[in-house]
């Protein structure tokens, strides 16, 4: 140690400076700073859609021209109504007291040339519907909630029974729960 520092004092009494030290974290800073400003500064530009445009990257604009433009969608046929019989089912009720559900409803169909294939599946329709009403509780066709779901339950067997007619929709026109 002793050695050491005697070989510094020599180095001092020549006039050699000591190593400096500390010049290591002010490169650094010199370094990444001007990189995090310009990766920043490209980040803000790509992600505001400036810099896809100074690039050319954007899509071209969409043509205004008639000729270009796509012919509109056919007229669609509006839909038809079936009707359904009245339906009267005992719903699963716990106790002595019996509970009944009286339905009058009708289907919508996309086309009105199903109305035929919709009538010829009917005995199953019904089938369908009396057997999934036998099973609801009343409890579960409370409130608009239970109707919209008794509607959509409908609505999926109705386009099972049906099958190449598209039912769209089951509308109530009773619902009497007894």
């Amino acid at each position: 140690m002793a050695a050491a520092a005697a070989a510094k004092m020599d180095a001092a009494a020549e006039g050699e400076a000591p190593p400096a030290k500390g010049g290591g974290k002010k490169k650094l800073l010199l370094i990444l700073l001007p990189v995090l400003l310009l990766g920043g500064g490209g980040a803000g530009l790509w992600f505001t859609g400036i810099l896809p445009g100074l690039l050319g990257m954007n899509p071209p604009p969409a043509p205004t021209e008639q000729a270009d433009a796509e012919p509109p969608p056919p007229p669609r046929s509006p839909p038809a109504f079936v009707e359904l019989p009245d339906i009267i089912a005992n719903l699963n009720a716990t106790g002595r007291r019996p509970v009944f559900v009286r339905l009058k409803a009708k289907l919508e169909i996309s086309r009105a040339e199903d109305a035929a294939a919709v009538t010829e599946a009917m005995p199953r329709l019904m089938d369908l519907f009396q057997t999934y009403l036998r099973e609801v509780r009343p409890e579960e066709l409370r409130g608009s909630a239970g109707t919209h779901r008794l509607r959509q339950e409908l609505m999926a067997r109705a386009s099972l029974a049906a099958a190449p007619a598209r039912v769209t929709d089951v509308l109530f026109m009773e619902m009497l729960i007894q």
